[in-house]
């Protein structure tokens, strides 16, 4: 049987940092900062539930960043 592999390891970086950031500005700190998918959605957006390591989402109203998570 195959090893399972081993997920990358995520920036130790908390997201409520980016909330209150412009959109653009804080997708550009994401990636400075290491996580190599960012995700900025519009509020109410449907998205599947499942986890990606790695992945830093936004929600993002009037061009700033109202929520943030990871996965």
């Amino acid at each position: 049987m195959a090893p399972n592999p081993t997920p990358s390891a995520e920036p130790d970086d908390s997201p409520d940092t980016y909330v209150g950031l412009e959109a653009g500005r804080a997708e550009h700190l994401a990636r400075e900062r290491g996580w190599p998918t960012v995700r900025s959605l519009p509020p109410g957006a449907i998205i599947t539930m499942e986890y990606r390591v790695g992945r830093l989402n936004f929600e993002v109203k009037g061009g700033r960043v109202a929520r943030a998570w990871k996965g």
